[in-house]
């Protein structure tokens, strides 16, 4: 099992130390560096800022939001960034939520998973420099009647094939990144629910694709914390205004993708209380709600032995790229999370 870290959103007052995270972790061996992106900062403009200041470690985009930019412009970017990193990009996608690609972008949020294959399509088209022809329910390349043409990508990824990862929660998402992509970008995972929630659904994808597993990415992303494992109570509730975000406020009342989830881990009283309290405006009593074991099953709290303990769950579970996002109120603080990330891989023998 390889190791990456999740930089988040950049913009958040952190950047400086964030560059600084992301020079450690290429120092220190790990083999991604993921970048977001929601209705703030772009993941492109990041992650060509780390890769110029780094060697070795890959960076990846988690995500590109489909909504956000044309298909095509997704291959000119991927493209590029692989050819400046000299091959280290990893293309990760995401249809986002109603709420950011309705009022941020203007792009209706309608049949996700059909708009979705058809931009990998067409992604992979451009990237593999065909001359760019395609017909399909969303985009029709040229457009017919007009003057385009079917051109063809003229940049040279460094590499002929580049990965592209999906970022997915619902089953049916699940199913399809399975069949169409090269790996899973998947968030809130509990190792002992990973099967149930994800895997299962990937593996039927991979099936219809005339494909098993092997080879294919699984790569979840846990918040981190270190500390004493007497602590862990204290650690974990660091992170509840952040699930409480998610789990109760992220998207709709009826389309909370992060609260099915919870849900289908079996949370769903407090899934509902949760969601009520924060869309109601109680921010700090949607936190006060979230189950403490809710917490616990989806991040990293503790010492170095008890996160090499929950790194072997996640690796006996499937996972095969597990992404940290090491949490601190200092710079300190997060690389010595960063750096257990490591000890804790070497000590759990996954190294």
């Amino acid at each position: 099992m390889q190791l990456g870290i999740n930089l988040g959103y950049w913009g958040a007052g952190m950047d400086a130390d964030n560059l600084a995270v992301a020079k450690e972790a290429d120092r220190l061996g790990y083999s991604v560096c993921w970048a977001a992106e929601a209705y703030g900062s772009d993941a492109a403009t990041v992650l060509t800022w780390v890769a110029a200041q780094t060697e070795r470690i890959d960076v990846g985009s988690a995500i590109f939001q489909i909504p956000a930019r044309q298909p095509a412009m997704t291959a000119m970017t991927a493209a590029t960034l692989d050819s400046l990193s000299g091959g280290r990009f990893r293309l990760g996608l995401g249809v986002s939520g109603p709420q950011v690609s309705e009022g941020w972008y203007g792009v209706k949020f309608d049949k996700p998973l059909a708009r979705t294959r058809e931009y990998v399509e067409i992604v992979r088209k451009a990237m593999s420099r065909e001359r760019l022809s395609y017909e399909g329910q969303h985009w029709t390349l040229p457009l017919p009647g007009g003057p385009g043409k079917a051109l063809k990508l003229t940049v040279h990824p460094e590499r002929e094939y580049i990965p592209l990862y999906i970022a997915a929660i619902g089953p049916k998402n699940l199913e399809q990144t399975g069949e169409i992509a090269d790996g899973a970008l998947l968030i809130f995972p509990s190792a002992e629910h990973l099967e149930e929630t994800a895997i299962q659904y990937l593996r039927a994808g991979r099936e219809k694709a005339g494909k098993t597993l092997e080879g294919f990415d699984i790569v979840p992303t846990l918040p981190l914390a270190l500390g004493e494992d007497k602590d862990v109570t204290t650690l974990a509730d660091t992170f509840r205004p952040y699930t409480a975000l998610y789990v109760g406020g992220m998207g709709s009342r009826k389309q909370n993708f992060y609260n099915q989830l919870a849900r289908r881990m079996g949370f769903e009283a407090a899934a509902t209380e949760i969601q009520d309290k924060y869309l109601a405006g109680d921010k700090e009593g949607a936190a006060a709600a979230i189950p403490h074991d809710l917490i616990d099953k989806t991040t990293l709290l503790g010492s170095v032995d008890r996160i090499a303990d929950r790194m072997k769950e996640y690796a006996a579970a499937g996972v095969t790229t597990l992404t940290l996002a090491p949490a601190g109120f200092t710079l300190d603080e997060r690389l010595a999370a960063l750096r257990a990330g490591t000890e804790a891989l070497e000590r759990a023998g996954l190294a």
